[in-house]
């Protein structure tokens, strides 16, 4: 471990045990980084929550003890959530569905794993359980060894609310405070650097005073969390799905099926606040509203929450604060629609980015203004992100359109109750006028007029079955922006000829559809995958992933090179660069199935490389597919430098070799650690 325990300075003071803030300890913790996680709440939410993983974020977990494997183990199976089922009622006329899964996606062509649909508060049980495997203690209900203030790290504690936050020249004091038994106690911990993933209301960020740019309240609506096993079983012999979006004259709502099999459930209805009160959504209510959705009453429903919440497109002006000393990470940072799952994912990918960052600046390996690049990086793609789940947001109203319903009605005639002109009306009248409204356009849904035989029915379903077939519903997975996400500018050396500009992608703007991942080895990229075997094993059976040759508990950079004269002796300059910078390097040779001579290889490194031993042999796993430097847009082979979040930050062509290696990579290596 590099930081001592005796040191009164924890390294890294995370604010907030969500999937993000833990995710973040795991991956921190695994680079020899000391940190402790606050948490305000005294329990951990047992609301599902987010429930889509997507591939970026599968990886990631993929390398932390297995994680992914157990997600994939313990979810549902996979044809009970593919779909998103539109209907009348549960019980009732199908609108259409949509099938979001296609075989490539299980082929791991282009990911060594796939998505999943897990309910946040089971992934964060996962999280929890690995951080006690290294050590952690979790603080229940406040009880901590928070010892003044030191601390010594390895701890969640609980109970714990963040109240300031202040700077001194050695480091950040922040004062927790502590309830107990009704009294209340508070603490200051020193910390050289504070991450604040305390969710979309962050304490963090308003203590820092750091503003969100973006559209608020695009739309509240209430959150039911309830079981129903009978709803389940039904559902699951009759019409699995993931999201089921219900429109019939009684209600409308999405339901989201959070675990057919345990019959686990999340229904979101819109809120119109003040004209709705949240006090209206009593628990007789959400029973009733469930019962109008399935066409049916059930003996089972159980409501075990029932939640207000607003959906925002938002980023912070700025993640980083005093000095980059406190950053934003998460929903702290950027708050999105939930439309694509972009949430929690992006979150995850937060941490990723900033794990290994911050575990060059306390090695002394790069001073504290390297931190901007994750400001440089993430923030452009919480942009990105935030346009993509806006436009699938707006995909989704799509389908009550189509039905006569037009979303922007209710909207505008909540706006004018509530502008200046409409709040002077007596509440109950505005209340009597809404629902008013609102009843009229519940008669678009009525069976008399929706249905084929009405001229106009026939004409709106005509419009729906459209939508659904060419594609402009909601959509699930979007591969082009999960794994293709690309840095502009960063942590990396950007090409002459790089004229992609600032998006995140290939296009300039989302386009709301799924779009084909293209892999890419041009810097900002991440490292495309291709199964791969060790050469000195290569009539062996296992077979392993790019993204395995890194290792995840090393702050390690990896240079990917073909087997050429020149390539090696650039190889050779590498190490002599990276030990000047006591920076750890990994060396991997990528040979083609049809290179020639490929006994000799592992031994031609090894006389190479010695005393060396930190450098790999590696071979394509597959004869059928693209050659590895085919994929990378490199045909005739060249090095690639691959940072320890799998992110490219440099390459060369063969042809484009420098003359003076030493010289040219230590170019390199200044400018990707700043």
């Amino acid at each position: 471990d590099v930081f001592d325990g005796e040191d009164a300075v924890l390294p890294v003071l995370i604010v907030g045990a969500g999937p993000v803030g833990l995710a973040l300890s795991i991956l921190l913790t695994k680079l020899g980084v000391k940190c402790a996680v606050l948490e305000k709440n005294t329990r951990f939410s047992e609301h599902p929550q987010a429930h889509f993983i997507n591939n970026r974020s599968m990886e990631i977990f993929r390398k932390i003890n297995g994680l992914a494997d157990e997600i994939l183990r313990y979810q549902p199976p996979v044809d009970s959530w593919r779909k998103f089922i539109y209907c009348k009622s549960l019980t009732g006329q199908i609108f259409g569905s949509v099938d979001h899964m296609r075989p490539e996606d299980f082929d791991q062509i282009w990911s060594p794993v796939s998505v999943a649909h897990f309910s946040q508060y089971k992934l964060m049980r996962l999280l929890i359980k690995r951080l006690e495997a290294i050590g952690f203690h979790v603080g229940v209900d406040g009880s901590s060894q928070l010892d003044g203030s030191k601390l010594l790290g390895s701890e969640i504690l609980l109970g714990h609310e963040c109240l300031t936050i202040s700077e001194t020249e050695d480091c950040l004091t922040l004062t927790a405070r502590l309830t107990r038994s009704g009294k209340q106690t508070e603490k200051d911990i020193k910390c050289r650097f504070v991450v604040g993933t305390d969710g979309a209301s962050s304490t963090v960020r308003k203590l820092m005073r750091i503003g969100m740019k973006g559209e608020k309240d695009i739309q509240k609506l209430i959150s039911v969390h309830f079981t129903s096993r009978e709803l389940g079983r039904y559902l699951m012999e009759q019409r699995p799905g993931m999201l089921f979006f219900v429109f019939n004259a009684e209600a409308i709502a999405v339901l989201v099926a959070h675990d057919l099999k345990e019959g686990e459930f999340v229904l979101q209805v819109p809120f119109y606040p003040p004209q709705q009160q949240f006090e209206d959504f009593d628990l007789k209510t959400c029973k009733e509203t469930v019962f109008k959705l399935v066409g049916k009453e059930l003996s089972d429903v159980n409501i075990l929450d029932i939640k207000p919440w607003a959906m925002h497109a938002e980023v912070a002006e700025r993640f980083l604060a005093l000095n980059d000393r406190v950053i934003l990470a998460g929903d702290a940072a950027h708050r999105f629609p939930p439309a694509g799952g972009f949430g929690m994912n992006t979150g995850i990918q937060d941490a990723h980015n900033l794990a290994w960052k911050l575990a060059s600046v306390l090695r002394g390996i790069t001073s504290p203004s390297f931190l901007s690049t994750y400001e440089t990086e993430r923030r452009q793609i919480a942009m990105f992100n935030t346009a993509l789940s806006v436009k699938n947001f707006h995909a989704a109203m799509s389908v009550p359109a189509a039905l006569g319903l037009n979303p922007t009605i209710a909207k505008s005639v909540h706006g004018a109750m509530n502008s200046a002109a409409g709040s002077i009306l007596p509440t109950k009248l505005q209340k009597t006028i809404f629902s008013g409204i609102f009843g009229l356009g519940l008669m678009q849904l009525s069976d008399f007029l929706l249905n084929e035989s009405n001229p106009v029915g026939s004409l709106r379903l005509s419009k729906l079955r459209r939508v659904f077939e060419e594609g402009k519903s909601l959509q699930l997975q979007f591969p082009a922006e999960d794994l293709g996400f690309r840095y502009a500018e960063g942590a990396l050396v950007k090409e002459d000829d790089d004229d992609e500009g600032s998006s995140p992608c290939a296009e300039e703007y989302p386009s709301g559809r799924r779009r084909d991942y293209v892999p890419s080895s041009k810097p900002g990229a991440r490292l495309p995958h291709m199964k791969i075997r060790l050469l000195s094993q290569r009539h062996r059976d296992t077979t392993f992933s790019t993204h395995d040759i890194s290792a995840v508990d090393e702050l390690e950079f990896v240079l990917i090179i073909a087997p050429s004269a020149e390539l090696y002796e650039l190889a050779r300059s590498a190490f002599t660069v990276a030990e000047e910078l006591k920076l750890p390097l990994k060396v991997c040779i990528f040979w083609e199935r049809k290179a020639l001579l490929l006994v000799s290889g592992s031994s031609r490194s090894e006389a190479i490389f010695s005393p060396r031993t930190n450098f790999v042999d590696v071979i394509e796993a597959e004869t059928s597919s693209p050659s590895w430097w085919d994929v990378c847009g490199m045909a005739d082979g060249g090095a690639i430098l691959v940072r320890p979040d799998d992110h490219i930050a440099w390459r060369a062509t063969k042809s484009g070799i420098p003359s003076d290696p030493v010289a040219s990579l230590r170019r390199v290596f200044g400018t990707v650690l700043g």
